[in-house]
Formats: structure tokens, sequence, C-alpha cells
């Protein structure tokens, strides 16, 4: 059964070649890319995301997702227009992240929800700092002698022993 449809296919791939359907394809006469590569198992997926332009971090297991949108926050929400839609993007995922506490799966990841509040006020505070249009602040720096005194801490059970 198998030859015949070898047969069939192989009669379909000749009789195109005869039309000419191969020919000035694109990509032809050039090498295969990665050829020279050292085998990677992970190929195919790789060039699918970077042929699709999407982000490698769909690859991540869910709570590391999580994580990262979490982290993500408060880039995502302040070019939003109003709280309420701070609110409703906050919202949503919360709502991802109570439905993933509910079931989880992939690594044991600690992801709680997000506080809407702490969002908000930190949405208010950088649109108010871009509508006065100052300049943002300098990280606050360690004063000299709180560095020193925390470079110069013992271990609680090596405390008498100087």
């Amino acid at each position: 059964m198998t030859h015949g449809w070898e047969a069939a296919v192989e009669a379909q791939i000749r009789s195109a070649l005869e039309r000419g359907e191969f020919d000035n394809l694109p990509g032809a006469g050039k090498p295969i890319p990665g050829r020279d590569l050292p085998y990677d198992e992970g190929w195919w997926i790789r060039s699918f995301l970077e042929r699709e332009q999407l982000p490698s971090d769909l690859l991540l297991p869910t709570p590391l997702q999580l994580r990262r949108r979490i982290e993500k926050l408060p880039d995502e929400v302040r070019d939003l227009p109003t709280e309420e839609s701070v609110r409703a993007y906050v919202a949503d995922l919360n709502t991802e992240i109570v439905a993933w506490l509910r079931t989880p799966t992939g690594p044991r990841v600690v992801v709680r929800p997000v506080n809407a509040d702490d969002v908000v006020g930190r949405w208010r505070a950088d649109r108010e700092r871009l509508s006065v249009g100052s300049v943002p602040a300098a990280p606050a720096t360690v004063p000299d002698e709180a560095r020193r005194r925390r470079r110069h801490w013992r271990l609680p059970w090596r405390r008498n022993s100087r």
C-alpha cells in the first residue's frame, strides 16, 4: 500500500519539475541557514518565534509569565488615560493570577495579586512628575557612614569570638 502512495507522490513531483514549478523559488542556490552550526533541539521553536516576531516570554511557565507581567506593570499602565483603565488592567491581571493560584501548574513560585491602589498611586505620581516636566530624581545614595557600618557586621553566632 505504501509503495503505491510513494509512487503517486513521485509522479506528482516529476510532473511539477517538468512544468517548471520548482524554478526560481526564493532561496534557490543559497546555503541552508545554520547548516554549519551545531545541532540545537530547539531550532524550530526559535526560528518560529523570530519569524512570527513573538516574545520569548511565551516559553516561560505560567507563574514566571505572571511575575514578569507584574514587574512590567508600571510601564504597561503608564500611558493609560484614566484611573479606571488602570484599575481595569490590574483587575484583569489579578483575575489571571487568581486563576493560576486556584490550579497552580509549573514551578512553585510565589505570585500574589497586585494591589490596585498601589498601582494607581504610582500611576498618579508618574503622571504628575511628567506633567510638571521635572527630571526624574536620582536614586538615593547610602551615606558613607551607613556603608561602613554595613560592611563590618558579624554573624550572630560569631558575636563573642572577637
